[in-house]
């Protein structure tokens, strides 16, 4: 009896298991007695408060949203244009030329108001022949002697004759005589008289001299008096650079004889750069 009451008190486990001999594995059982599964009375991830009511956690605050990217527009560069590129050094350089006729328009007005310059005058005051003969050789030589007159009628302004001028005389666009002027300097408002010796040889003589004595029956024989001479100006205490110069004086005379005096009837000078 005391075994069997033991007996009866044992509990048997809610599973038994079940030997298989074939596979040798234990596989769980269900057992009928066993209750059903209770649903729990909080809710898994929540709690209880002090009243016994579950409270279910708060819930995650959203996450941030990223923030926002502005999109930058990529501009492509186009090649550069060539017309576009001459066209800016074309205007440049006609700025810089137009510039630079300013500054030098400026600087020549400013040279102008202070030095005055004025153009020196020439004038001729006697004219002698002292040789004109036709030689055997057909050749017409002539001997002049010239008295020519320079006037510098500026008050600020010296002119430097160099070396190398020459005084030469023609007729009809025939060279008959050339002589050397001499090297000097002309101070302010100066005037200077100059002697030269001038001689030539010239082919064709005969018809030349018939043409002069043709001209000197109607007593006015034009003669065209030439002066090519290097000049240099001096401004101040500035001296430029040389250019060369060209005087020419339109002469009427009366006759060409060594034995008469020659009568100088019409004289117009004029002074212009040589190009």
């Amino acid at each position: 009896m005391h075994y069997q009451n033991l007996s009866d008190e044992l509990h048997f486990p809610s599973k038994t298991y079940m030997i298989m001999a074939d596979h040798q594995k234990i596989h769980p059982v269900a057992d009928p007695e066993a209750p059903p599964p209770t649903t729990p009375l909080v809710p898994r991830g929540s709690f209880r408060s002090e009243k016994g009511d579950p409270v279910r956690p708060p819930a995650p605050a959203p996450a941030p949203a990223p923030p926002l990217r502005r999109e930058i527009p990529v501009i492509h560069s186009k090649p550069p244009n060539r017309s576009c590129c001459c066209c800016k050094c074309m205007c440049w350089t006609i700025t810089l030329l137009v510039l630079l006729l300013v500054i030098l328009g400026a600087t020549a007005g400013i040279l102008y108001l202070v030095f005055q310059p004025k153009l020196p005058k020439y004038s001729v005051d006697s004219l002698k022949i002292t040789d004109l003969r036709l030689n055997s050789d057909m050749t017409l030589y002539a001997a002049f002697d010239v008295k020519i007159r320079a006037k510098n009628p500026n008050k600020k302004i010296g002119i430097y004759y160099e070396k190398g001028g020459k005084l030469s005389v023609w007729y009809t666009n025939t060279k008959l005589c050339q002589g050397s002027l001499p090297k000097f300097y002309q101070g302010h408002r100066n005037t200077t008289v100059l002697n030269v010796v001038l001689t030539g040889q010239t082919r064709s003589g005969s018809t030349l001299m018939t043409a002069l004595q043709e001209q000197q029956q109607t007593g006015r024989i034009p003669l065209d008096l030439r002066v090519d001479v290097p000049v240099a100006i001096k401004m101040g205490k500035l001296k430029l650079k040389k250019v060369r110069f060209l005087v020419e004086c339109l002469l009427v005379v009366d006759r060409l004889s060594t034995d008469n005096f020659i009568s100088i009837r019409a004289s117009n000078c004029g002074f212009r750069p040589k190009l």
